[in-house]
């Protein structure tokens, strides 16, 4: 009884504080693709949070074409980490391969997270305080302006109401749903 009574709490912990920290990273890589404001005060809180893990390894592995690779591998290992506590903390043997696709499953999930509830995120603030500076509404429209800006031209505003984070909403979930089984099939097998 005692090992499951702590077993729940501790993988609470673990998936917190890893997720946590891997959404950093990949808020950081994000903000950083979109060329959102680096003075801004959340661009600035979230570099010196992942600072400490980044700069060393960016000495090591150079971004390429524009892409920190650097923040891709922090975020793989960490999950990887994550992952293989949980499973130990279980008493749970998986093969290296497994871990390695069920992290970039779950790193992909995150990815479309993070996008699909920013868009609902600066919907809210739109109707909420429109025209209004914020901090993070100025991150928002910098970080989902790539994605809904080719989706206006699909999709121009109807009589001043733009339809564009709904599309993008339907699309990235529906791209979630076609590709994260995916990997989780090579994960497990199936």
């Amino acid at each position: 009884m005692s090992n499951s009574y702590l077993t729940n709490p501790i993988e609470f912990v673990i998936n917190t504080l890893f997720g946590l920290y891997v959404m950093a990273l990949m808020l950081r890589f994000l903000l950083a693709w979109a060329r959102a404001d680096f003075y801004n005060p959340v661009s600035q809180f979230l570099v010196k949070i992942t600072n400490p893990v980044l700069v060393p390894l960016r000495r090591v592995v150079p971004p390429v074409g524009g892409i920190d690779l650097a923040s891709i591998l922090v975020m793989l290992l960490i999950q990887m980490a994550a992952l293989a506590l949980i499973l130990a903390i279980r008493g749970t043997g998986i093969a290296p391969a497994t871990i390695l696709f069920w992290s970039l499953a779950e790193l992909l999930a995150l990815l479309f997270n993070i996008f699909i509830f920013s868009i609902l995120i600066q919907v809210i603030l739109s109707w909420v305080s429109p025209g209004t500076y914020n901090p993070v509404s100025a991150l928002l429209y910098s970080l989902n302006e790539p994605i809904l800006r080719p989706l206006r031209q699909i999709l121009p505003p109807i009589s001043g109401i733009d339809l564009s984070p709904l599309l993008a909403l339907l699309g990235l979930q529906v791209i979630k749903m076609l590709s994260i089984p995916l990997l989780t099939g090579l994960a497990f097998g199936s």
